[in-house]
């Protein structure tokens, strides 16, 4: 179905939002309509009628066009200084009227004085109610707008003038505060920068990012930033990646690693060849999918919007019942129930309540995106915020996933160094990873491999060949049992070694062993400090999910700090583990790679990828998306998700609170129109305000507790 994507701009009131979102959708040919009001973006499915959808944004004085380049642009919504001067000129119109009614002056005097308060304070509202009221769209500017004609019909010129001024100011404060919201996003698309230094023929020229092919050089100067994602082809320097990742250390790199748009170079010169357009670089996806996990609901959004929907009517038919009921049923005075109606129709819109959660929402996700870590909509943030527990892939998970030598042991008079450069020989042309550690660690040392002569692969067990006059072999110990060698003191620290989750080769003749040379993949440096701050964090269970043995997960647990494991589990096998830990434990998430944890990623509450920058895979197929290979961003989005549900539900019963003593303090007539109208405002800054408090959580790097000011 066709898919149009338009920019509204003016959004101001988010329960106005939403009605003009259902009236959108329900135009004749629209499928479905989806409003973003952190962004402004309308998504129309079906026919779209640009000038119908235009009359309908009038009604809000919300200015609505087509939307180009839709995954990389964000328009903030124009605001220009006419509600201002409005407000001020209410204001100043009410101060001198107060002043010349209580210098006695006559009512000739101050009344034309309230008016124009009035009048200033309430024409928008007084235009946007013209409009909605003919279609009985009972949104704000219409309440507002019946409360002053009512209080100008009973006389209540002060009341009238006091609520115009409240409710101008109120208007500029909400657009401040949804303001300072949304900056959080256009604060990811200011990190790219526009323009780039590019060599074409021989020439070199800056051009816009959006005229860059794929293909084309880029200079990046040092202390410069990188505009598009590419390949180093020469130069080396460390980049500053915290722009994608969070990671305040720059990386270092050199030709043939990839750089991303957004980060910075540091002290080297770099030519970088362009590997992807503008809409397709990381920043942009992640710029994209930040815009897009706002639109998604998440649960307590969509019980607001359900009680909003059924309150708001509800509200409105007990005004009119409180203004009639009383003086046609039991013959009281009209104007003290024509005042008490008006008030409750001020006080019944649910602005704070519709506007509790997804400004609360939209600032943990960019805090989070921010922090390197991609949140994919309001549900899965409030999904990981009751987890109660976390299962890990092992390995590129909790481990580095690349093997590396971890001991060796002469058995011999032969020296460590002697028997690591005859096994780097052995291994030099063997593309297995265990030979790459061996071949790695000998360069570390600064012995370069000189391939022996007659090697040969031995299926299943190691290798031999010959190294001066003799043949040698290397590997496991069933080996060295089928050449009849006996291990003598090596057995002993073969048993140990391999109850250490390591893999052990052994070198020798066929006469004698002559050493062993031990591999594992190491445990990440920050895992076993990124789980017990999970553990910090709430989460009571902690689970490792791999196909290696038992001795190996059993070691790799321990150094994690990992409570259970569940050892050699084939991909099918990870699907039925987390299955049972669903069953067991309710709500649990799984962190993986993003690609051969795929099904084990879909089917647990939460699917956590590791190393989400310049990972495609990674990015679509996770509910969160970990931009560095850090696990210690994982308790950082732990807390930010249990801190937003704790503003939400703050948030939520103060909107009620507030609401319900209002209402109740309109029947004994203790609520007057310009109370309601400050309770109502009043009510929607407050919780505004307390949802940015998210945009202030910070990520510990470690369990010592030291923060990323990245």
């Amino acid at each position: 179905m066709e898919k149009t994507v338009l920019q509204v701009d003016g959004i101001t009131c988010l329960d106005c939002a939403q009605k003009f979102e259902a009236a959108v959708r329900g135009l004749p040919g629209v499928h479905s309509a989806s409003l973003n009001t952190m962004t402004g973006r309308l998504t129309v499915e079906g026919a779209v009628d640009l000038p119908a959808i235009r009359r309908l944004g009038r009604e809000e004085n919300y200015a609505i066009n087509p939307l180009s380049q839709p995954a990389v642009q964000f328009q903030p919504p124009k605001s220009g200084a006419w509600p201002l001067h409005r407000a001020v000129l209410s204001g100043v119109s009410l101060a001198a009227a107060y002043g010349v009614e209580y210098a006695g002056g006559p009512p000739a005097a101050f009344l034309p004085l309230y008016l124009a308060a009035m009048a200033a304070g309430g024409w928008g509202n007084l235009h946007k109610a013209a409009r909605a009221l003919p279609r009985m769209n009972f949104n704000m500017s219409v309440l507002m707008s019946v409360a002053l004609i009512g209080a100008v019909g009973i006389g209540q010129y002060e009341e009238g003038a006091m609520i115009a001024f409240l409710y101008s100011v109120s208007e500029l404060l909400e657009a401040w505060t949804m303001e300072k919201a949304r900056r959080s996003i256009r604060e990811l698309m200011d990190i790219a920068p526009k323009n780039a230094l590019v060599r074409r023929a021989g020439r070199e020229e800056t051009v816009p990012v959006e005229e860059i092919v794929i293909g084309d050089v880029m200079i990046i100067a040092p202390g410069a930033k990188i505009a598009m994602d590419g390949q180093i082809i020469r130069g080396e320097s460390a980049v500053n990646q915290a722009a994608i990742n969070g990671e305040s250390m720059p990386a270092e790199k050199r030709p043939g690693d990839a750089v991303f748009a957004g980060t910075l170079n540091t002290y080297g010169a770099l030519e970088v060849r362009v590997t992807k357009l503008v809409q397709d670089t990381t920043i942009a996806k992640v710029i994209h999918m930040v815009e897009e996990a706002h639109g998604r609901r998440a649960p307590s959004q969509a019980f607001v919007e359900r009680f909003a929907a059924v309150y708001t009517p509800a509200v409105l038919a007990l005004a009119v019942g409180l203004v009639f009921i009383p003086p046609l049923v039991f013959g009281y005075e009209w104007k003290p129930w024509l005042y008490r109606g008006l008030t409750l129709l001020l006080v019944s819109c649910p602005c704070a309540l519709v506007v509790s959660t997804p400004v609360a929402l939209v600032s943990a996700i960019c805090n989070a995106a921010k922090n390197g870590v991609l949140i994919k909509g309001g549900l899965h943030l409030e999904a990981v915020g009751s987890l109660n527990a976390v299962a890990f892939d092992k390995t590129g998970t909790l481990t580095k996933g690349q093997p590396v030598v971890t001991d060796v042991v002469s058995f011999g008079l032969l020296a460590q160094e002697t028997l690591l450069a005859m096994a780097a020989d052995l291994e030099i042309r063997s593309g297995h990873p265990l030979a790459a550690a061996i071949v790695e660690a000998a360069q570390r040392q600064g012995y370069q491999a000189r391939p022996a002569k007659l090697v040969t692969a031995i299926a299943g067990r190691g290798v031999q060949g010959v190294l001066g006059a003799q043949t040698v072999y290397i590997g496991n110990p069933q080996l060295f049992s089928e050449l009849g060698v006996g291990l003598g003191d090596a057995a002993k620290a073969v048993e140990g070694l391999q109850g250490q989750g390591k893999t052990v080769m052994l070198i020798g003749t066929a006469e004698a062993v002559l050493g062993l040379i031990a591999v594992a993949d190491e445990v990440r440096a920050n895992s076993r400090s990124a789980v017990a701050a999970l553990r910090r964090a709430g989460i009571k269970h902690t689970i490792m999910l791999t196909g290696d043995n038992e001795a190996t997960a059993k070691a790799i647990a321990a150094q994690a700090g990992v409570e259970e494991y569940r050892f050699e589990l084939l991909p099918q096998d990870k699907m039925v583990a987390v299955q049972a830990l669903l069953d067991k434990y309710g709500k649990v998430a799984m962190v993986g790679d993003g690609i051969n944890d795929a099904p084990a990623l879909a089917l647990s509450t939460v699917g956590i990828a590791m190393g989400g920058a310049g990972t495609d895979t990674a990015l679509e197929t996770a509910d969160i998306a970990l931009m560095a290979d850090d696990l210690s961003k994982l308790p950082f989005a732990v807390r930010l998700s249990r801190a937003a549900l704790g503003i939400i539900r703050q948030n939520i019963a103060f909107s009620l609170l507030i609401k319900a003593a209002a209402i109740l303090a309109v029947f004994p007539g203790w609520l007057t129109l310009w109370l309601a109208i400050l309770a109502d405002t009043g009510a929607t800054i407050l919780v505004t305000l307390n949802s940015l408090r998210l945009l202030r959580v910070k990520a510990k790097d470690d369990e010592t507790g030291t923060t990323n000011t990245a």
